[in-house]
């Protein structure tokens, strides 16, 4: 766990890094409340097998902007190396925020994992590395504390590199389990997945018809009793407008008006039945896609089928 403050020694290991493939970094903000957030460490690790720590580094750039402009032109902006964080959109404020390249982001990673396979109450770094990875008794205490007082406490830097374990082992785990819950489309057992499927949506209907149900009866027994929340529930109510006008009055409010309105109109089925022949005289544009629906196929539709 090399914990380096020296410019020197951190241009000597930045360099090292231009030549890996992937990094799992982490940074530590002072005054992260502030209108004038500063970064205090960039905490990098090369080698995801790595539990000891000997391979994370801890970087101190609280003093160094020139460094970490280096960091960011060597190894943010570079193409070539995969740079894995948690939150990502939050680290690259500080370091390149849209200029930053091969940028991987667990947070994003695990929220595209579908809620029945990875069903967590949220996707903080901390609770994804113990429902994923078994890591216990794990300690933020310290996420919150001065990043900018010098010296940093042990406790400090040793919550530091721990976080880049955590991560490491968390984009490790999720690059596996989405393996497995997206294989080759080519090669699915499409027989097993439709009978999955048919079983589910036969629990699909009775949950929904029961959920709905549950959710009107509270509803209007909320509203029975002069209720806006209980213990469990919130009743919040909104009111919503809709402003209509007649295209003829419109019409002559763009003529009688100095109003620009040469805007494209998606024209509705009906208004296009109302145009009928007079569609022919307008400039139109058709974008045309695909939309594929699944349909369950009855006993009845297959035997015509047949």
């Amino acid at each position: 766990m090399p914990y380096l403050t020296s410019a020197s020694a951190i241009r000597s290991l930045v360099s090292e890094y231009t030549r890996s493939s992937t990094l799992w970094i982490d940074t530590e903000v002072a005054d992260y409340k502030s209108s004038n957030p500063r970064l205090s460490l960039i905490q990098v690790l090369d080698d995801p097998t790595d539990m000891s720590g000997d391979r994370i580094h801890v970087l101190d750039v609280l003093e160094l902007p020139d460094v970490v402009a280096e960091f960011i032109e060597q190894i943010m902006i570079n193409p070539a190396i995969e740079k894995v964080f948690h939150n990502a959109s939050y680290d690259l404020k500080f370091l390149g925020n849209k200029k930053a390249k091969n940028v991987t982001c667990t947070l994003e990673m695990a929220k595209k994992i579908p809620y029945y396979i990875l069903p967590l109450p949220n996707y903080q770094l901390k609770t994804l590395a113990s429902k994923l990875c078994n890591f216990q008794s794990i300690d933020k205490q310290e996420q919150t504390s001065d990043w900018g007082q010098r010296p940093l406490t042990e406790e400090q830097i040793e919550y530091a590199y721990l976080d880049c374990i955590y991560l490491a082992q968390v984009h490790m785990h999720l690059i596996e389990l989405n393996a497995k819950i997206n294989p080759d489309p080519a090669t699915e057992d499409l027989i097993a997945l439709a009978a999955r499927y048919q079983e589910i949506e036969q629990y699909r209907k009775v949950l929904n018809s029961e959920y709905e149900h549950l959710q009107e009866r509270i509803k209007k027994a909320m509203q029975a009793q002069n209720l806006s929340e209980t213990s469990d529930l919130k009743l919040t109510g909104y009111e919503r407008a809709t402003v209509k006008v007649s295209f003829a009055e419109l019409v002559r409010l763009i003529q009688t008006q100095d109003i620009n309105l040469d805007f494209p109109i998606t024209l509705t089925q009906k208004m296009q039945k109302d145009l009928g022949e007079n569609l022919e005289q307008l400039s139109v544009d058709v974008e045309k896609s695909t939309a594929w629906r699944l349909i369950t196929k009855t006993p009845e539709s297959i035997n015509e089928d047949e």
